[in-house]
């Protein structure tokens, strides 16, 4: 759930309950000094918008169907002075004060935008570890500059221009484009400190770790072990622990939050979270046949044609789910599917998946990443796009129609990332036929690598 942040405070008209239920905006007159004590006095004012409006303007509040928004003013009937109620907006504090908040929030991708000192200018700050490391942070300062138009367009990295601020913030939250990190957490002088399971809190979600019986552990990954388990002692389950330290709680609850949006048969289902003691627990849904490239390798020279492509459908399936939700997935490949029940075929592991915007997603962290299953966009510029997962679906229908075979296996990562650019491609496998190998080819093709990196 992103927190979007206001521009200023915008006058919202309350809906009209006739046949022209749209709702309206007109200009403010300037932002008062006491914003910030007003804001605070009318904390008990919460409302809830029933129509989505997207800001025509920078002076304007795009509002979201469903989200909270603080009333500071209803005195004038129809109009009303409304606050996000994840504002980012600061005004005119200082940059040592902006630098003081930003330290004592702590998290990587913590902003906010102030008053420059040039006036009728502004300034993002930025919280970030990845210059640095963890014991010493750095906060960057981006001056938000104007474009020559008319009317006016605002941007941080010249390739990123937007018709209003707010459209620029919400950008930089799912996309760094040329800042050192996302602009993940809003930060406010005028707010209390915003809960890190904000989003999470919604009983659908929350499971209770007494509601849970873990039995064996069936993996290991990166972040911690994986338990097959039991939940309300009826539903068998796959229970992801995080091992203490290897995760943020920030970057646990944006995955769980990614995970919530997503609902298709070709993707492992999450049921819920345990986030009120370590380790924090992920719930899935129970895979029985496990991991894909596994799976391939056990019952390899069992499987005819159909059964491959078969698969391979599957995950396809997944994939243009996917990318319906706008989700990236950059790291596709057999070993993070699941074979369940009919043994059908799932894409699991989305703890490197984002929601993109305009279809791409320039990493800023240093993402580590698979060379043989990465498109050329991303181990020359760290670029993913849906063209990249393409690439790697090219990748995965290698994998399972040479049954389980790792792909380039003879070569290292630079001998990869070498001849991948002088056009050297994976050979055919045995079970694939000419046409399967064309469009295994045509997922590899220059054309889309030259895109993806557009």
């Amino acid at each position: 759930m992103y927190d979007k942040g206001s521009w200023h405070d915008q006058r919202l008209q309350q809906p009209v309950l006739n046949e022209n239920r749209a709702t309206m905006w007109k200009p403010l007159p300037p932002t008062p000094e006491d914003n910030q004590n007003l804001l605070l006095k009318s904390k008990e004012s919460l409302v809830i918008a029933i129509y989505d409006y997207q800001a025509q303007n920078s002076q304007e509040l795009t509002i979201q169907c469903n989200e909270e928004y603080y009333v500071i003013d209803s005195s004038e009937g129809y109009w009303w002075l409304v606050q996000d109620r994840n504002g980012w907006y600061n005004k005119n504090i200082s940059r040592t004060r902006a630098e003081t908040l930003l330290r004592e929030e702590a998290k990587e991708g913590a902003f906010m935008v102030r008053d420059s000192r040039h006036p009728g200018t502004y300034t993002v700050s930025v919280f970030t570890k990845a210059l640095s490391n963890e014991n010493n942070p750095v906060i960057k300062h981006y001056h938000i500059k104007e474009t020559c138009d008319s009317p006016k367009r605002y941007y941080l990295a010249e390739k990123y221009v937007f018709d209003s601020i707010p459209e620029m913030v919400n950008y930089h939250h799912h996309n760094a484009g040329g800042l050192v990190t996302r602009l993940r957490y809003a930060v406010s002088s005028w707010r209390e400190k915003t809960p890190v399971t904000a989003g999470l809190s919604c009983g659908k979600w929350m499971i209770n770790r007494e509601e849970l019986t873990f039995e064996q552990e069936i993996g290991v990954g990166e972040f911690g072990v994986v338990h097959l388990g039991c939940w309300l002692q009826q539903v068998k389950v796959a229970i992801k622990t995080i091992r203490t330290g290897a995760m943020s709680q920030e970057d646990f609850i944006e995955e769980a939050q990614v995970l919530m949006k997503l609902s298709h048969p070709k993707l492992v289902q999450l049921h819920g979270v345990c986030i009120q003691q370590d380790p924090m627990c992920l719930v899935f849904e129970y895979m029985e046949y496990g991991c894909l490239c596994d799976y391939l390798k056990k019952q390899r020279g069992k499987f005819s044609k159909e059964d491959l492509l078969g698969m391979c459908q599957d995950v396809c399936e997944g994939m243009a789910y996917l990318e319906q939700m706008s989700v990236i997935h950059r790291d596709l490949a057999a070993r993070n599917c699941l074979v369940g029940e009919c043994h059908v075929v799932k894409i699991s592991d989305f703890g490197m998946s984002r929601y993109v915007l305009d279809d791409q997603y320039t990493s800023s962290m240093g993402t580590k990443f698979a060379i043989k299953w990465a498109a050329p966009e991303v181990f020359s510029y760290s670029r993913y796009s849906t063209k990249s997962d393409v690439w790697s679906f090219g990748v995965l229908m290698w994998e399972v129609f040479s049954e389980g075979k790792t792909p380039y296996e003879n070569r290292s990562n630079a001998e990869v990332v070498e001849e991948i650019s002088t056009g050297l491609r994976l050979y055919k496998p045995r079970q694939a036929s000419g046409t399967i190998y064309k469009l295994m080819r045509n997922c590899w093709s220059e054309v889309s690598a030259i895109a993806g990196a557009a």
